[in-house]
């Protein structure tokens, strides 16, 4: 992350900038925008990535890449455990579960 520029504190979220990799793909097979950061800066529940640059428009039937600047925010503390409590609840909502009032036969 050397050209990362970080701000924020310990109370506030931290941010910082760096460079990002863009791949749009537009066709009758994907239609799909990827964003790669860089390998050293890792993604947890809760941070945000705002990537900075003009709305990007292909044409049909093509893929492109596009290099941009990118603002990353890491969540503090509370809001990542607030995060993952709620993705464990979201997880639990799939379960079902069901009991028979009888013995299986």
């Amino acid at each position: 992350m050397a050209d990362a520029i970080a701000k924020g504190s310990a109370i506030h979220a931290r941010q910082f900038e760096t460079r990002c990799t863009i791949t749009v793909e537009q066709s009758s097979e994907h239609f799909h925008a990827h964003v790669e950061l860089p390998e050293e800066i890792e993604m947890e529940p809760g941070d945000k990535v705002r990537v900075h640059g003009d709305p990007i428009s292909i044409p049909f039937g093509s893929r492109e890449v596009f290099e941009r600047s990118a603002t990353v925010t890491r969540a503090g503390p509370l809001k990542r455990l607030a995060i993952k409590c709620a993705a464990y609840f979201d997880l639990a909502e799939l379960y079902e579960v069901s009991f028979n009032a009888g013995r299986i036969k």
